[in-house]
């Protein structure tokens, strides 16, 4: 084996790795897989002569390039959309493939990507790295500019804007979901409010061809409301899905997908409700679970 195909069998071994990294500095798959496409193409360009730790300086190198994608992302961000939802990994419900098990090894939901989105790219970079793949203050100091008593900080306010942000065994969610449906699909009201939060916030993304659709609505009352006039559930079918591990649905209409929901369970209320219906993303996120049905 000459050192070409070493390095590229050695960097596809880190791969999982890397793209995990990415998707939570990011939120978004396709930026992650462009994030870890420039980490091969600066490997490949510069070799691992000089490298005595591979992984940990893959993993440097994916951190940095997703660090410039964070803070060129908020400067074009002039007029940032009314709402904008991470991209979420699906799974039929109870099954979870080897890739996605990567990138959900340590319950990545989709509320906590929401969260991670509020959060500058110095302090995303500093929890993700520290909190979840336990890299020195140190190191990450270095990326980011400041000492590794500034990086601590960092990471610590970042920290406690996620707290809270995890939810209950996916079983007892799953029921709460169904419950949700079962009251829209009846029209009962009070069913509805009972299975929310009376703080429960939902987000509603429709993408860039249709902003002004994309709201927020707080409160178990409005969110009921909400779920009873815009659901049009006699008419859509549920598939039952994992999104991020946790339950959620694809809604299609007509045969085809509509929208991707997913929940936030706490006490057996539903504390948010997460849903993509920008057509575009909505064909791509579905395609892999619809296709296997």
């Amino acid at each position: 084996m000459d050192d070409t195909e070493w390095i590229a069998d050695h960097f596809e071994r880190h791969r999982p790795h890397l793209r995990a990294v990415a998707y939570r500095m990011l939120g978004s798959l396709a930026e992650a897989d462009d994030a870890v496409q420039d980490t091969w193409l600066r490997l490949s360009r510069s070799g691992a002569d000089d490298v005595e730790n591979l992984g940990g300086w893959l993993t440097t190198i994916t951190a940095r390039v997703c660090l410039n994608m964070l803070r060129s992302r908020n400067r074009r961000r002039e007029e940032p959309l009314p709402v904008h939802l991470p991209d979420p990994v699906i799974s039929p419900d109870g099954e979870t493939q080897p890739e996605e098990q990567a990138l959900m090894a340590d319950s990545v939901s989709l509320a906590l990507l929401v969260v991670l989105d509020t959060l500058t790219p110095d302090e995303r970079l500093a929890f993700v790295l520290h909190d979840m793949f336990d890299l020195p203050f140190t190191e990450i100091a270095a990326m980011v500019g400041r000492t590794p008593a500034a990086a601590k900080q960092l990471a610590s306010r970042a920290r406690h804007r996620v707290k809270g942000a995890g939810g209950p065994d996916r079983a007892r969610q799953r029921q709460v979901v169904d419950a949700f449906f079962a009251a829209a699909r009846q029209g009962d009201f009070d069913a509805l409010v009972a299975v929310l939060h009376p703080n429960v916030v939902a987000r509603s993304d429709w993408g860039t061809r249709h902003p002004e659709a994309s709201v927020v609505v707080r409160g178990a009352g409005a969110v009921a409301r909400q779920a009873l006039v815009g659901g049009g559930w006699p008419a859509a079918r549920l598939r039952p899905v994992l999104v991020n591990g946790s339950p959620g649905v694809v809604v299609t209409l007509r045969g085809r997908p509509f929208a991707v929901m997913s929940f936030t369970v706490a006490d057996r209320k539903i504390t948010e409700v997460n849903t993509i219906a920008d057509p575009g993303r909505v064909a791509t996120i579905a395609a892999a679970v619809l296709s296997a049905e």
